[in-house]
């Protein structure tokens, strides 16, 4: 019997991660933007007992030529908060993230709709930290161009000790309703913030309860040095692009690393890198499906999507030459940092690397049951992962293999759940409840 346990999310925005997944035959077209689907969706992953339906987040339409917009599924989707929350009254288990951006979002609103998200889900509530690297979402916020990247991770920081702060603003018991007396709450268990510093000044007190978690779990994404280090500092779960298990490894490594030096234990971290998972009969069906999807990219997409990995518009460059060197830019680093490496690892093209992040291009598992579990099981026995966060490469077809073949198989070895541990997310997790750092302390120093 294994003694680790694989912890799997579903990331289901966009609904499939692979271009011409909504072409694919047997695929619903409108997933991304109809909730019958994705109602159905999420009860289908319940069922086979994810640990999470992570939802990211656009603020802006992708930035990217109108004849490759065009066949973009990926330009209407429903916003994160009213989504699961209506998805919460359809579930019971199943944990429910959503991204919210620390550049576009104030603290308040934040803080008070993921502490209200936890109470209507029972406690299922998971805050993704983004920093938002599409520079078209700051011309949406009044903004001219887009915030430094340094400053954006900078003021993420402030942001989450403010939210953290928020979210403490009420003692567990604080709210006694006393009828007889005509007390509500007590007012010894109420703290209030006032919170200034270089990029914020709120006072608070939130005015919701402190969430059933504690805290909503704090999810963190991105590879940069700067990512790297914020979630060392905050994260308790890491959405994360890794492209083979070395590298899966090393930032395994890295991270937990980091969080050691800052006195944090490293079991309090779950470390998840995407992963498109492929299933079929046999190895050579699994790969004909995924030439399929890859054939259904669109060459305007591909090139497009490209230009969005790079921070630069790749339309000018010669097809069917060498990668140019590639300036720096404000957009995602990691992103820019994966397509220049695979074009070298590689020996690619423009052409041919465009293809490829045209589909998908970060890691794959493309095989049978056993294949796929084989080597889920070598990321987690390496210290390579926690676990995945999985996207289907069409559904509804590509989540129902998934939950017949891989996770049964999964199960058989001891890997993964048969029933959910506990009613919380953070429970489910294994991950432990934050203690009030303005109440639970003094409770500690009366006794």
């Amino acid at each position: 019997m294994a003694t680790r346990q694989i912890k799997l999310n579903a990331f289901m925005r966009p609904a499939s991660i692979h271009t011409g997944a909504w072409r694919y035959p047997g695929a619903w077209p409108d997933m991304n933007f109809n909730y019958a689907h994705l109602k159905e969706c999420i009860q289908k992953l319940e069922a086979a007992k994810f640990d999470a339906f992570f939802m990211a987040d656009h603020m802006a339409v992708l930035n990217m030529p109108m004849d490759a917009l065009k066949r973009s599924h990926t330009a209407t989707s429903f916003e994160p908060f009213t989504l699961l929350s209506a998805l919460s009254q359809a579930t019971n288990h199943i944990g429910l993230v959503a991204t919210g951006s620390t550049t576009f979002d104030a603290p308040y609103h934040i803080a008070r709709r993921f502490a209200s998200l936890d109470h209507i889900s029972g406690g299922r509530a998971g805050w993704n930290i983004v920093t938002t690297s599409n520079p078209d979402a700051a011309l949406n916020f009044g903004m001219d161009e887009h915030m430094e990247h340094g400053e954006r991770y900078h003021r993420a920081r402030e942001f989450y000790d403010v939210v953290t702060g928020l979210w403490d603003s009420w003692a567990d018991d604080a709210f006694i309703r006393d009828v007889e007396s005509g007390v509500f709450f007590d007012p010894d268990k109420l703290h209030v913030l006032n919170h200034k510093g270089e990029s914020f000044s709120v006072k608070g007190p939130l005015n919701i309860a402190r969430p059933i978690q504690g805290w909503p779990l704090i999810v963190q994404a991105g590879a940069s040095e700067s990512g790297k280090q914020l979630a060392a500092e905050t994260a308790e779960a890491v959405f994360t692009a890794q492209s083979n298990i070395e590298a899966g490894r090393a930032f395994y490594a890295d991270v937990k690393g980091r969080m050691k030096k800052l006195g944090r234990d490293p079991e309090h971290m779950k470390i998840q890198p995407a992963c498109l998972v492929i299933v079929g009969d046999s190895v050579e069906e699994a790969k004909a499906k995924r030439a399929k999807l890859d054939s259904l990219v669109n060459y305007a997409n591909a090139i497009a999507s490209l230009s969005i990995a790079l921070g630069t518009d790749a339309s000018k460059f010669d097809p069917d030459g060498p990668l140019p060197e590639i300036p720096e830019s404000n957009a995602s680093k990691s992103g820019r940092e994966r397509a220049i490496k695979a074009a070298k690892v590689d020996n690619l093209t423009v052409r041919q690397l465009a293809q490829r992040m045209g589909g998908y291009s970060g890691l794959a598992m493309v095989g049978t049951p056993k294949t796929i579990a084989d080597e889920m099981e070598a990321w987690i026995e390496t210290n390579a992962s926690d676990g995945f966060t999985i996207m289907f490469p069409y559904l509804p077809g590509g989540l129902d293999d998934f939950a017949r073949g891989v996770i049964p198989e999964l199960q058989r070895r001891g890997l993964f759940r048969k029933e959910y541990e506990g009613k919380t997310l953070r429970e489910n997790l294994g991950l432990p409840r934050p203690s009030n750092r303005f109440f639970d302390n003094k409770a500690v120093a009366a006794e």
